[in-house]
């Protein structure tokens, strides 16, 4: 019964290869437009193994991380500051969400000017976007611990800096996680439109530009499903990590 409930994310994809396998056959659309499946993965796996989208996937990964780890250095311990006090979590939580609400791309121009065309400027937009993702989930977790865990620490005579880090961080670490995983996705979409507009000379979002403006489109689609295995794994593996080491969430 595992077993089979492990296989129920391949029927989806079997669903999908199907179903383009089949518009492909038919030439239901332009084959220029779409190509078979075969075509675009043995492009992707070409590409990956000596061509040049191997390179471009690893640079943005790199950019990827790089963004994600400035986000959770600095949103974390922030977040668990303004989460420990409603108050002050309360006045500042208009710039929070005001500048969370604004589109990435909006601050694009703002960032070239401090920055320059450069990797600069690609990760420290996406550290932007993703660290307020994170400070709010931190902030939200912290203050929505369980207050009978943190009455029974106050009793037991701890200090306040050993309620904030021993129960407040612990209580926070599934809400912590959720704001890392949206995080992490959410620096990759930056990190992947910037790759586009911002200068880029590699990338995956680069790639895929570069490909539909040659219209080479087995590697087009070749780079975005590279983009999107890459979003998945970096998802999942914040996710096992989380089932790894916060297991005793919900409890």
């Amino acid at each position: 019964m595992k077993r089979a409930n492990a296989l129920l994310p391949l029927v989806g994809i079997a669903i999908l290869l199907a179903i383009w396998s089949l518009v492909s056959f038919l030439k239901l659309v332009d084959p220029v437009l779409l190509p078979s499946p075969l075509a675009t993965f043995r492009t992707l796996w070409e590409g990956m193994q000596s061509g040049k989208l191997g390179v471009d996937f690893v640079r943005t990964v790199v950019r990827t991380i790089t963004s994600t780890a400035i986000a959770a250095v600095i949103a974390i311990p922030l977040g668990i500051v303004l989460g420990s006090s409603e108050k002050v979590y309360r006045s500042v939580e208009f710039l929070i969400d005001f500048f969370r609400s604004t589109p990435a791309s909006a601050m694009f121009p703002l960032f070239l000017v401090l920055f320059g065309v450069g990797d600069r400027t690609k990760i420290s937009v996406a550290a932007f976007g993703a660290a307020l993702v994170i400070l709010f989930n931190v902030a939200y977790g912290v203050m929505n611990a369980r207050k009978t865990r943190l009455l029974a620490a106050k009793v037991m005579g701890a200090s306040r800096a050993r309620v904030l880090f021993d129960v407040m961080l612990r209580e926070s670490l599934p809400q912590t996680f959720v704001g890392l995983r949206n995080g992490v996705s959410l620096a990759l979409v930056i990190i992947v439109v910037a790759e586009m507009f911002i200068g880029s000379t590699d990338g995956l979002g680069q790639r895929v530009f570069e490909a539909q403006q040659l219209f080479d489109m087995p590697a087009m689609y070749a780079a975005i499903f590279a983009a999107g295995a890459l979003g998945y794994s970096l998802n999942l593996i914040f996710l096992v990590i989380e089932r790894r080491f916060v297991h005793w969430a919900g409890r």
